[in-house]
């Protein structure tokens, strides 16, 4: 319980901190939310989506699951972006992968993890389109450039989706950006698939 009585006392000083550096930080906090970003990230502890493009809280709403994957049947990962693109009116949808991605790594071994499999095979299907590009380059470099590739594809997934469809057909102002994040050195990397409203 220590570690958890330390998640506690944390929050207290950080809200201590917060509310002597900006009176009304949480006031304005509580009463609206306006991002203009959505963020669909992986799950990844080391992948804080506010900290690594130094945004405060209410400046970006945020979904995160294993690999950042974008599944046609995942009701929760829709419904996130129906209510960012349609009630939030984001203007921009940010796909953020990372390299060193246990999902990704996972999905390129012949390994069995259990329940995680059947989420881990729209990987697998990636890696197998384009095996034999990721397997001509140096064994070091396979997983980074399949981590690009599962960016890229979910980036094409939310832009298939009917609500992005339905968004850029009433001309919503509206981008999909392709990112990925750098564990090494903290940069992030524009992957330059982004589709966008003025196209």
């Amino acid at each position: 319980m220590d570690d958890i009585k330390k998640l506690l006392d944390n929050n207290a000083h950080w809200a201590a901190r917060t509310h002597q550096a900006d009176p009304t930080f949480f006031d304005t906090l509580s009463k609206q939310q306006a991002p203009d970003y959505l963020w669909i990230g992986c799950s990844d502890s080391r992948v804080p989506a506010n900290q690594i493009v130094d945004l405060l809280p209410g400046d970006i709403f945020v979904h995160r699951n294993v690999a950042n994957m974008v599944i046609h049947t995942d009701f929760n990962c829709l419904s996130v972006l129906q209510y960012a693109v349609d009630v939030l009116k984001v203007k921009h949808i940010i796909v953020c992968g990372h390299y060193g991605c246990g999902g990704v790594e996972a999905a390129m071994s012949d390994k069995q993890f259990g329940l995680i499999d059947n989420w881990l095979g729209h990987i697998k299907d990636i890696y197998q389109q384009h095996y034999n590009e990721v397997q001509a380059l140096p064994e070091n470099e396979r997983s980074a450039r399949l981590c690009e590739l599962n960016v890229l594809a979910q980036t094409e997934n939310v832009k298939r989706t009917t609500i992005v469809k339905d968004a850029l057909a009433r001309n919503q102002i509206l981008t999909i950006h392709s990112w990925i994040y750098s564990l090494n050195n903290g940069r992030i990397t524009d992957l330059g698939l982004s589709v966008s409203s003025a196209d």
